[in-house]
């Protein structure tokens, strides 16, 4: 099976109902996971513990799809199906 790479990072936005960072220097990276299993529970643990700021906010980018463009990838496969 090949590597799925994803980086789980976050921080505190301008506007809960944007995407845009306060400050860059502050993103909060919490790591890289090879898996999208292992990545949404890292997400889904930081995502709790700022559950009372609503300005955090904290994302699952899938770094290899960055590598591999060319390939269509399913939501199903994210899972492993």
């Amino acid at each position: 099976m090949p590597q799925r790479l994803h980086l789980v990072f976050g921080g505190e936005l301008v506007d809960p109902q944007r995407t845009e960072f306060v400050n860059t220097d502050d993103i909060h990276i919490v790591g890289m996971y090879p898996d999208y299993a292992s990545a949404y529970d890292a997400w889904k643990a930081e995502a709790q513990r700022t559950v009372d700021n609503a300005h955090m906010r904290y994302f699952i980018a899938h770094i290899h799809r960055l590598r591999d463009e060319e390939i269509e990838v399913s939501p199903t496969e994210e899972l492993g199906g």
